[in-house]
């Protein structure tokens, strides 16, 4: 059977998931073309205005105005030296992607948490015929290397969900020291995930920013925002090394 096309806006949809409607579709025209360049984070939106991430994407911070409020933002996060990796593994988090978590946008509204955000961010989704929840197509802006994609299931890998803040990064930083239902919150909170170029993910592994940015230099300020938005929220410090480069990627 085909995949169903929906023509609801992806942002809208992920603000109903959140009050715990089954649905996660998204919507707008699609690009004639995949793989073709498009300004950097040309669907996203500014971290400025998204602290919760409920919002598509990641836009860049270009206005002096934006860059000093990201400056602003990102001093007030704490610093650490880093902890060990020692009893470090992913299903200390959780489930990958469950919709069983508390507390975060999104949960329990009966759609996983990869497919909450390929709708969150994607535009032209299609649907799994007789699903609400399971994502087949979309075209996406990745704003880690400011191009336009056009994904298919078929090519699952092409686009994956990147935690700004990495799962073993945020163990050594201090979530080995908490309860499981936290760390299964971090994992599946839509402020510390965006979909990007697969490549991209895989190169950064769990760097921390002083160690691996984004390719596309427009949004680095962007995503140290990020980066200092996640640690704010979950009280966990960055290193001495990240916080000096995420405070220079906004001219600090």
């Amino acid at each position: 059977m085909p995949a169903r096309r929906t023509a609801v806006s992806a942002a809208a949809v992920f603000l109903i998931s959140t009050v715990a409607l089954a649905g996660c579709s998204g919507g707008g025209a699609e690009k004639s073309a995949a793989d073709a360049a498009a300004p950097a984070g040309a669907a996203g939106t500014s971290p400025l205005q998204n602290p919760d991430g409920t919002k598509p994407g990641l836009a860049p911070l270009t206005s002096p105005d934006d860059r000093k409020a990201g400056r602003d933002l990102i001093a007030r996060v704490a610093t650490a030296a880093s902890g060990p990796k020692d009893g470090y593994d992913r299903n200390e988090f959780g489930p990958a992607w469950t919709d069983n978590v508390d507390g975060v946008p999104g949960g329990h509204n009966n759609c996983d948490t990869r497919n909450d955000l390929l709708a969150r961010d994607g535009r032209a989704v299609e649907h799994k015929d007789g699903s609400a929840c399971v994502v087949t197509a979309m075209t996406i802006s990745d704003p880690y290397t400011g191009k336009t994609v056009r994904w298919t299931k078929q090519q699952a890998s092409k686009i994956q969900i990147d935690h700004v803040m990495p799962l073993s990064y945020d163990w050594q930083m201090g979530a080995s020291r908490w309860d499981k239902a936290k760390r299964v919150q971090i994992a599946n909170d839509p402020l510390n995930l965006i979909p990007a170029d697969g490549s991209q993910n895989a190169a950064k592994g769990d760097s921390g920013p002083a160690a691996w940015l984004p390719a596309d230099p427009a949004i680095r300020c962007a995503y140290a925002v990020r980066f200092a938005q996640v640690s704010l929220k979950y009280q966990l410090p960055v290193t001495e090394a990240d916080k000096k480069a995420m405070l220079q990627q906004c001219g600090g």
